[in-house]
């Protein structure tokens, strides 16, 4: 209810820019500008979580970017969608570069339930869909696989460290039933408004591994109860810990050789990156040279 009256609402009140107050404009040259006027750029957080794909990022998280991303989130901005799409849209493509073509998947980074009940909206799956709109007007084929669920609560990330978010995390999310099918079908992008330490990309990225390599080895259904376990490292935190989840079915009777030809077809398709729109401007510094 709240995101269809606030869609009313923006046709029929004067807007003003969500990064600097201008009047009677969504989004004023200057902040767009600011926004996706320079090229995307890799982007690293300090410490880098094990397991973090590559990611790029549209501008630094800060000042008239900041002030959007905000009001699009926490303001229900919803006309800024479109702007963000944009920059998102960028993003993607820079992290496509050298990559085989083929449909771009983009997964975003789904927000709990009862923020997306406080805000009205879910502005990563938002501004996802405005980047698939993007990019397919601009030639490339792509579309949005909201697939990811939160599998168990999470407490709020404010206030946080690096270590800590990372913990916060581990495991919390899960692939939706018939989600994996799905993202063999292209290349799987994760995407996110926002990326600070780096926490919530890297246990995106886990989820749909394992999603991933269980599809890729032909596990499931009521074989899956038959075989034995099979142990993986899902995370490797900043002072070396392991964190391991168990993944129903058994290598017994395969080489590794075996192993990577059977899923090297897939895992070529199915290669996972992530964009977003915004990070920490010192995620940005470490890539300068």
């Amino acid at each position: 209810m709240r995101g269809w009256w606030q869609d009313l609402t923006d046709l029929v009140l004067p807007a003003e820019c969500g990064g600097c107050g201008r009047p009677r404009t969504v989004l004023c040259p200057e902040c767009r500008a600011a926004l996706s006027g320079a090229v995307p750029r890799r982007v690293r957080p300090v410490p880098e979580p094990r397991g973090l794909p590559v990611v790029h990022a549209a501008a630094p998280y800060a000042d008239a970017v900041r002030a959007v991303l905000l009001a699009h989130k926490e303001r229900g901005a919803l006309p800024l969608a479109r702007p963000l799409g944009v920059a998102l849209a960028g993003a993607v493509r820079a992290g496509a570069a050298g990559v085989p073509e083929g449909p771009v998947l983009l997964v975003p980074v789904p927000s709990g339930r009862g923020a997306v009940r406080a805000r009205g909206h879910d502005p990563a799956r938002r501004t996802a869909l405005a980047a698939a709109a993007e990019l397919r007007r601009t030639g490339t084929p792509a579309r949005v696989l909201a697939v990811l669920r939160q599998r168990r609560p999470v407490a709020d990330q404010a206030g946080l460290d690096a270590r800590q978010r990372l913990e916060n995390l581990a495991g919390a999310l899960s692939v939706t039933a018939g989600g994996a099918r799905l993202l063999c079908e292209g290349r799987v992008v994760l995407v996110d408004d926002v990326m600070t330490t780096g926490a919530s990309l890297t246990e995106a990225a886990r989820a749909v591994r394992v999603t991933l390599a269980e599809e890729t080895a032909g596990y499931g259904g009521a074989a899956s109860a038959t075989r034995g376990d099979v142990v993986t490292a899902v995370y490797e935190g900043v002072l070396g810990e392991r964190r391991q989840e168990r993944m129903t079915g058994s290598m017994e009777g395969s080489t590794d050789r075996e192993w990577a030809v059977r899923g090297k077809a897939k895992s070529d398709r199915n290669a996972i990156s992530a964009a977003v729109v915004a990070a920490s401007p010192d995620s940005f510094e470490i890539n300068r040279n």
